[in-house]
């Protein structure tokens, strides 16, 4: 006669999601805690990325609007180091380049800018003086916050417009006022806004070349010229600007992309973005540790359960599974925590900022990756030691 074999039960999914759960009902303050340290690190680490990316979609919303398509022409050095000047027909040559649209100029004049003429001459609040043309506003695509622009009767009076800093910078909040300019008074007509892509205007105090000429002695020679023209057509001008503006030197021209400041800005926010992420890395490790801790306290407090299961016919591998399913779903519990308040917390500082909140799907199903693989690990020791434990042993324990 023949004995029949048995064969141990085997644990449905189910099963074994209701025996993990059972075991951390049993200890709810040690979970929460426990847990606590998971949605430490992984809030941590959406809010950085979240942060981030809604920091980097606000820039790349502002390049759209701001265009990519501005180009600067400036001078360069000559041969034997000194300051290159630009000629002073460079404007009106650019304006003949085919595929530019618009185009203007700046110059520096050799003047301070102070509120009253009591201020001594030294005092400058790091505001320079410009000379500027018409096309300006256009061709940077600014605005003006209060009062108007130059046009071709102030551009030749003594009639200034301000940049947003060098209001601040003066305090002056108002057109109508005066401010003292080399020997005399100049009238504010206008308090231009933000110039994201020209924050030398911001800084400057803007008068017509005419103006510049006639009251304060300047000589003429633009030290900036803005031009814009297709995207298409960025690269081709660009090369033939700098023999454009000086046909004599143009190795003393020097060409430059305002919009290739900002993405500067995006790498350097990415550098710091990668660093923030190793800090929340660092608090998922630690997370990670207390996860671990609390299982192996976990499996010494229950050796009688543990035998008791055994007796009644439960194998290793079962314990092993019951146990390694409650670090899996303790690490969860603190994922899904991680998450919903690394959420919340990008969606409050991008709406305080003025920004588009964006967490990026990656960042979710890579926080919710992150806490199973912190799980597995964590509850991987204390499940296998809490299988090698013998019945007897386990039941025999006080």
């Amino acid at each position: 006669m023949t004995r029949a074999r048995l064969s141990p039960s085997r644990l449905s999914t189910v099963d074994v999601l209701r025996v993990g759960a059972a075991g951390l009902r049993a200890r709810p303050a040690r979970v929460v805690l426990s847990a606590l340290g998971i949605a430490i690190g992984i809030a941590t680490m959406i809010a950085v990325i979240g942060i981030s990316s809604s920091s980097r979609e606000q820039l790349l919303r502002r390049l759209d609007r701001l265009g990519t398509n501005l180009l600067t022409a400036a001078p360069g050095r000559t041969l034997f180091g000194d300051k290159a000047e630009l000629p002073v027909s460079a404007l009106s040559a650019v304006e003949r380049i085919g595929p530019v649209s618009t185009a203007s100029a700046t110059g520096t004049v050799d003047a301070t800018v102070r509120r009253t003429d009591h201020i001594p001459e030294a005092v400058t609040g790091g505001i320079s003086v410009q000379a500027a043309s018409a096309e300006l506003l256009t061709t940077l695509e600014g605005d003006v916050a209060k009062g108007t622009w130059l046009n071709a009767a102030t551009e030749r009076a003594p009639a200034v417009v301000l940049g947003s800093a060098a209001a601040k910078r003066l305090g002056l909040g108002r057109i109508g006022v005066r401010v003292w300019m080399g020997d005399q008074w100049f009238t504010v007509i206008g308090i231009l806004g933000p110039m994201p892509l020209a924050p030398e205007i911001e800084r400057s105090v803007l008068l017509g070349f005419p103006a510049a000429e006639t009251y304060l002695g300047f000589d003429g020679h633009p030290t900036t010229i803005y031009e814009r023209s297709g995207e298409e057509a960025v690269a081709a001008v660009r090369a033939v600007l700098p023999r454009t503006v000086n046909p004599e030197n143009p190795e003393q021209v020097e060409v430059s992309r305002p919009s290739d400041a900002l993405a500067a800005r995006a790498a350097a926010a990415d550098a710091f973005t990668s660093l923030l992420l190793g800090l929340g890395a660092v608090a998922l490790l630690v997370g990670g540790v207390g996860v671990a801790n609390t299982m192996v306290i976990s499996v010494l407090e229950r050796r009688k359960e543990i035998g008791l299961r055994r007796s009644l016919g439960a194998t290793r591998g079962q314990v092993r599974i019951q146990f390694l399913a409650e670090s899996l779903l303790l690490s969860a519990l603190g994922g899904v925590a991680g998450s919903v308040l690394g959420a919340l917390a990008t969606a409050g500082y991008a709406v305080s900022r003025g920004w588009p909140p964006v967490v990026p799907p990656w960042a979710i199903g890579g926080a919710v990756g992150a806490t199973l693989i912190i799980g597995t690990i964590a509850g991987l020791y204390p499940a296998m030691r809490a299988a090698r434990l013998s019945p007897t042993i386990a039941l025999a324990t006080t």
